[in-house]
């Protein structure tokens, strides 16, 4: 029976991935209702870090720290989660939870276009079709009547920035857990050299500035740290058991998790015809370029 579950297990923890990513996504907009996104990200990355080092004694050995693949996790968290944390809140507090989701799932898009051009992968007619459907979702968003535009056009960047990172992250974390299969390894070293630069680029961006953190932003920071923690455990772990290409368009299926979340649990208002549209695009383009790549 075990053996027989054991090649869903990819799946299964890819799924909950994309799920804990959409709660956490929705906690983030509602602490930043309360504070800039500048601040959401140093708690986000705070709050995860804390929580790698606190759990710690139960799963980090010392023959970690001589692994050959170290450099290569600390190089990680230079560009994740720092950039892509600051990308991604950014486009979040200006798109909204659901049109930066849906352009941040177009990671795998940039995984496969990686593999094309640097590995001379073969593109295939699904790869090609998932690649339309995501441009043309990209257009759908883009395209407003007259001012009733909210946001400008280059915001789309921040999230498609975002996936761009985390598409090379996750190729990076498989490279270390193929070495050393630690799910947990992997992310303490990522989280542990992020902090600190993340500290330093809210003291060089602040300056002086007051903070503005009430206690009802705080009790929602703390939480979004703990779940995106808890998130890329599971990512990471889905990543160890299974392949890239399965894993990461399952986790990208977030943007679905969180219209779903929006509507029914944290209710949202309804949301309007073209995001629907570009999510039930982009959801099942980034699946048919990730499971046929």
């Amino acid at each position: 029976m075990i053996s027989n579950f054991e090649p869903l297990l990819p799946v299964v923890l890819a799924l909950l991935a994309a799920v804990l990513f959409a709660f956490a996504n929705q906690c983030s907009r509602i602490a930043m209702q309360y504070t800039d996104s500048q601040t959401a990200t140093l708690f986000q990355i705070g709050v995860s870090t804390a929580f790698y080092w606190l759990i710690s004694p139960f799963y980090l050995e010392m023959s970690f720290w001589s692994s050959p693949v170290l450099p290569l996790l600390a190089a990680l968290g230079l560009i994740r989660p720092l950039i892509s944390a600051n990308l991604g809140m950014a486009g979040t507090r200006i798109l909204g939870p659901t049109i930066s989701s849906t352009l941040a799932s177009t990671a795998p898009l940039f995984g496969v276009a990686l593999g094309v051009v640097l590995l001379a992968e073969t593109l295939s007619w699904e790869i090609a079709l998932g690649t339309a459907g995501i441009v043309f979702a990209v257009a759908i968003l883009s395209w407003r009547r007259g001012s009733s535009r909210t946001w400008p056009l280059i915001a789309l960047l921040l999230p498609i920035g975002a996936a761009m990172i985390r598409s090379l992250a996750q190729a990076l974390s498989k490279i270390g857990l193929d070495v050393l299969p630690s799910p947990f390894f992997v992310a303490l070293v990522a989280y542990t050299v992020s902090f600190p630069f993340a500290l330093a680029n809210d003291i060089r961006i602040r300056r002086n500035k007051p903070r503005k953190l009430p206690i009802a932003s705080l009790k929602w920071l703390v939480i979004t740290g703990l779940i995106y923690g808890v998130s890329v455990l599971v990512m990471n772990s889905a990543l160890m058991s299974g392949r890239l290409i399965v894993v990461s368009p399952i986790v990208a299926c977030s943007p679905l998790f969180t219209l779903l979340l929006g509507r029914f649990v944290f209710r949202e208002k309804s949301l309007n015809r073209k995001v629907t549209i570009a999510v039930l695009l982009v959801v099942p383009s980034v699946i048919l370029i990730g499971l046929r790549s």
